[in-house]
């Protein structure tokens, strides 16, 4: 897939990669803190002849353009601007949002300031619940990336070996070597000072979560130590729609580790949802 590259509100140009035939029910993929769209191909590949399926780099990451300003990865309403951007530019429809980790934060940006009219549903994967001084310790797994410091360093001697150990730790059941590297890969695109900016505001996601109308499901692994299990189960009863799916011995990426069981029960949620009226 090629990029199409929208401008946001503020000039930074998001990259954004389409698959499977518009007139079916959409999809938009938001991955997590220094990833890419590249994360979620085995989903892609499974769902692309049912769905109209967009992934999205956020900002900062992959081929989207990464400002050097702290303040274009703190302000609420740019992230919420991003997501309405792509959406409106690929004309989704009914669009499910579909968030991996840090992709919590932008889905809950984006219905702070846009509200949830425009969506048919949310879908959560190992979605975080607060960043800064808002996250209660109980939140974070042990392997979550907020606690080594040697991620948000441009030396490369520390920053390559501790982002290889956060990709490690992203699953309880190691990844295949190809896949792996291609997480390795696609985290060292993302810079020292957009790694650090990503963490640098105050943020409960939970009143975002609380007001929205429409149905979510929150898949989390129990095995997960980057994003605690307890955070999703708190996020789908947060949600006044929600639904908690644990996914047994499964870690932070369950889309990887059991992309047969995330493919169905996304697909499933979504049928659901679409026929939902507006």
């Amino acid at each position: 897939m090629s990029a199409l590259m929208i401008p946001s509100r503020d000039g930074t140009r998001i990259a954004t990669y389409a698959a499977g035939d518009p007139g079916n029910p959409a999809l938009l993929l938001i991955h997590g803190w220094a990833q890419q769209s590249l994360c979620w191909a085995p989903l892609i590949g499974r769902l692309k002849d049912r769905f109209h399926i967009v992934a999205m780099d956020l900002r900062g990451h992959g081929a989207s353009d990464k400002p050097e300003d702290p303040a274009a990865y703190t302000d609420t309403s740019l992230w919420g601007d991003d997501v309405a951007t792509v959406i409106a530019a690929h004309d989704l429809g009914r669009v499910t949002l579909v968030g991996w980790s840090y992709g919590s934060r932008v889905i809950a940006a984006y219905l702070a300031t846009h509200g949830d009219d425009a969506i048919a549903g949310v879908a959560l994967a190992g979605g975080i619940l607060a960043i800064g001084a808002a996250r209660e310790d109980w939140m974070a797994g042990p392997a979550s990336p907020a606690l080594d410091r040697d991620l948000y360093t441009a030396d490369l001697t520390r920053a390559l070996p501790a982002t290889a150990r956060f990709v490690a730790a992203c699953t309880a059941a190691p990844l295949d070597r190809l896949t792996y590297g291609q997480m390795v890969g696609a985290n060292m695109l993302c810079p020292a000072h957009v790694r650090r900016a990503l963490f640098a505001a105050d943020v409960d996601m939970r009143p975002a979560y609380a007001a929205m109308s429409c149905p979510g499901l929150v898949i989390h692994g129990t095995a997960d130590t980057v994003v605690a299990p307890a955070t999703g189960k708190a996020a789908a009863e947060v949600m006044p729609k929600g639904r908690f799916l644990p996914y047994e011995g499964i870690g932070h990426a369950p889309f990887l580790e059991a992309p047969d069981r995330f493919a169905a029960d996304l697909a499933a949620f979504t049928r659901t949802i679409s026929k939902e009226p507006a």
